[in-house]
C-alpha cells in the first residue's frame, strides 16, 4: 500500500495555485475546481479542491527538504511570510510554519534519519 495524495480545500483556486507554484511545486492538473501538483523530488503528489462553503481544516501538511534553511530564505525573498522560521523541535525535526492563502497549515521541515527512525521508534 502507498499513500496516493492529500487534497486540501481552498477558497480561491488561482490564488492557491500561484502560492504552491511559488513554493516550487509543479502543476500537473489545472481546472477551475481542482488542481494537482507533483513534488520536485520523489513521486508524491497533492491536490487542491475549490470549496464554495466555509470550511476549517485541522490537518497539517508537511513537505520535507534537506536544504530547509536555504528553501525558507528563498521563499522569504519571494514574499512568503512564515509564522515560525526553521526551529529544531523536541521530536528532532527542524520545522518552519506557514499558512497558505486559504489558511491551511503547512510545515516545511527536515528530519533526516529521524523521520522514519527516531530514537523512540517502536520495533
Amino acid at each position: 500500500m502507498n499513500l496516493n495524495q492529500v487534497t486540501l480545500p481552498v477558497k480561491n483556486m488561482p490564488e492557491a495555485v500561484a502560492f504552491y507554484q511559488l513554493l516550487g511545486f509543479t502543476l500537473i492538473v489545472d481546472t477551475p475546481h481542482y488542481a494537482r501538483f507533483e513534488c520536485p523530488e520523489g513521486g508524491s503528489t497533492f491536490s487542491l479542491s475549490l470549496e464554495s462553503e466555509p470550511f476549517t481544516n485541522g490537518a497539517v501538511i508537511y513537505f520535507e527538504h534537506q536544504e530547509l534553511d536555504n528553501w525558507v530564505d528563498g521563499l522569504i525573498s519571494k514574499g512568503i511570510e512564515f509564522e515560525q522560521l526553521p526551529t529544531m523541535e523536541r521530536y528532532l525535526w527542524k520545522e518552519a510554519v506557514l499558512k497558505d492563502p486559504s489558511n491551511n497549515k503547512i510545515k516545511l521541515y527536515w528530519a533526516g534519519e529521524n523521520r522514519l527512525n527516531p530514537p523512540w521508534r517502536v520495533n
